[in-house]
């Protein structure tokens, strides 16, 4: 039982004894290792195995956090430790526990573990055993270098997978039972997975909030990344060449890089509108293809997944950016070309929203491009692949900023987690969460723990014939899709790989 709990729990893992700490009703071990630092010789490698130790290994500090390209003040310690993960689990001393893996990546340019927003207590608590992984993005993770292996990001989240697989079971968890979850990129994370041979056997089940369609050919990150390399006065675009350059000083060029991608649009296309230069790249290896193609095409199997997209996905972004009531006709226009599905999707936008103005559609477009269709369409996909599907749409609105917010982007990971009082989470619902939003954190997070514990997230699965979907709001409704719209100009198109115009 949770009282029952030592003061100092400990678990003997394939490389030593870790020893962690009591917390609120479950045992939490922080910062263990499941690669070497990817640094040295082992920058831009391939994630290689950790070193084992004798005796025990005190693991209840967060591990240092990867240079982000990101202006955000972690708080850690320096180090170059990056690679890896923290247990929080019930009972190391139980056995067969489900068990949930968070994937916390974000545009593909931050992996931060730490944050308070993934507190596993409330999910603890509820019997889950919770992991939560670091792994390498940005240029440590997914630039296209000509001597090192791609999609750098990927597999360390694979050798992560690999360690839970070793070594779960030492804290209370059924290496049988393991679900695989993520938000935004780490959604996409999470398609990726889907795809990919090694990782096959890894994981039973996957949760993935706001699916990004985030993802370049070959060609296209070939050029971006010798841009980037030459942006840094490096000889070429290979890892040699970058592995001098001081990781943080790397990053923090990547975050200038990415907000001059709109210089680059008539060469880079639709890479230019999502920020993010350097994501993950269809190689036809490490990712042989994007999930949509390889689950309609019976290429890989379907399984049980929860998906789905916030109803005003792009509405975190316009209002932190401060264009929100900005945008002109000449925005919507340039949106639409970018982003609507071609030859005409620019006019079914205007046929299917005829009184949206500029505002709207670049909203509409915006959102359904970056994350509502690719979430769909993945549930769509992994049904016609044999799995089970459950379909969500959070329409609730953040209080935040008098609602101006709307059902953002991100609102649904603090209430999934239930760590409403996280900053992110104040930041979105307020420092004094309405009871309507303890009520949805609880009827969301209940799916979780449903979901990662049976498979059923407790709604009609989604069919094609029927496509049922959980919309959840102040009162909660299984309905047919609600963005039955976009849906229609988007079908037959699946989100294909960034490419060169």
């Amino acid at each position: 039982m949770p009282g029952q709990l030592p003061e100092q729990p400990k678990a003997r893992t394939t490389e030593g004894v870790v020893q962690g700490r009591r917390g609120q009703g479950h045992a939490v071990f922080r910062g263990i290792p499941y690669a070497r630092p990817p640094v040295g010789e082992f920058r831009f490698a391939a994630p290689a195995p950790p070193q084992r130790w004798e005796g025990t290994r005190r693991m209840t500090e967060f591990g240092p956090a990867m240079p982000l390209s990101l202006p955000v003040d972690t708080g850690l310690p320096q180090g170059t430790d990056w690679l890896t993960l923290n247990v929080g689990t019930p009972d190391p001393g139980a056995a067969g526990l489900p068990v949930l893996v968070w994937i916390p990546v974000g545009g593909y340019i931050s992996a931060l573990s730490s944050d308070p927003m993934y507190d596993p207590a409330a999910l603890a608590g509820a019997g889950l055993v919770v992991v939560t992984i670091n792994c390498r993005v940005g240029a440590e993770g997914f630039a296209l270098l000509d001597d090192a292996p791609p999609n750098r990001g990927f597999l360390d989240q694979i050798a992560a997978l690999e360690w839970v697989q070793r070594n779960i079971a030492a804290f209370g968890g059924d290496p049988d039972r393991i679900t695989i979850a993520g938000q935004s990129a780490g959604a996409g994370s999470v398609a990726a997975l889907l795809t990919m041979h090694p990782a096959r056997g890894l994981f039973r089940r996957a949760i993935a909030h706001s699916v990004p369609g985030l993802y370049s050919t070959p060609a296209l990150a070939r050029q971006v990344t010798a841009a980037f390399a030459d942006r840094l006065g490096a000889a070429a675009p290979t890892a040699a060449a970058l592995r001098d350059i001081d990781p943080w000083h790397l990053a923090a060029e990547l975050t200038s890089f990415n907000a001059g991608l709109h210089a680059h649009r008539e060469s880079w296309g639709r890479l230019t509108e999502t920020g993010t230069a350097l994501c993950p790249v269809v190689d036809g290896e490490v990712l042989p293809e994007t999930p949509w193609p390889a689950l309609t095409g019976a290429r890989v199997s379907g399984t049980e997944l929860l998906v789905g997209h916030t109803r005003d996905e792009f509405r975190l972004f316009s209002v932190m950016s401060g264009r929100q009531g900005t945008f002109t006709e000449q925005d919507a226009c340039a949106a639409l070309e970018l982003l609507a599905p071609q030859p005409d999707g620019a006019e079914a936008y205007r046929a299917a929203f005829p009184q949206a103005g500029p505002e709207e559609l670049v909203e509409e477009v915006y959102s359904d491009a970056l994350f509502r269709m690719p979430s769909q369409k993945l549930a769509e996909a992994n049904a016609a692949a044999g799995g089970a599907s459950y379909l969500f749409e959070l329409r609730w609105t953040a209080p935040a900023l008098g609602g101006a917010l709307g059902a953002c982007h991100s609102l649904d990971v603090p209430l999934a987690f239930g760590t409403l009082d996280s900053p992110i989470g104040a930041q979105l619902i307020g420092d004094e969460p309405p009871s309507e939003a303890v009520a949805l954190s609880h009827e969301i997070k209940e799916a979780w723990i449903r979901f990662v514990t049976t498979g059923d997230a407790g709604w009609a699965a989604y069919r094609p014939d029927r496509r049922l979907t959980r919309v959840l709001d102040s009162e909660s409704q299984t309905l047919p899709y609600p963005e039955q719209a976009s849906r229609r100009i988007w079908e037959g198109c699946c989100p294909a790989p960034f490419d060169l115009p």
